[in-house]
């Protein structure tokens, strides 16, 4: 008898799931984006005019803020 060696190949849904994970990551990053976008437009619209530039952080609280607590 003669002695085959099959070669193992990939699984045919291991690429497909490999791919099906990076879109996974990338919708998910496309959504963070849009809500990040979509947060600072809000702050946009709620503080338009003004005069200062908007800020997604909050500032740490003042020495009077905190003696008012």
């Amino acid at each position: 008898m003669e002695d085959v060696t099959r070669k193992s190949a990939p699984h045919p849904t291991t690429s497909r799931d490999a791919r099906g994970a990076e879109e996974g990551k990338t919708a998910r990053a496309e959504k963070h984006k849009k809500s990040l976008d979509d947060k600072l437009e809000q702050g946009l619209e709620e503080t338009f005019p003004g005069s200062d530039p908007v800020s997604i952080t909050q500032p740490p609280p003042t020495a009077r803020d905190k003696r008012e607590r």
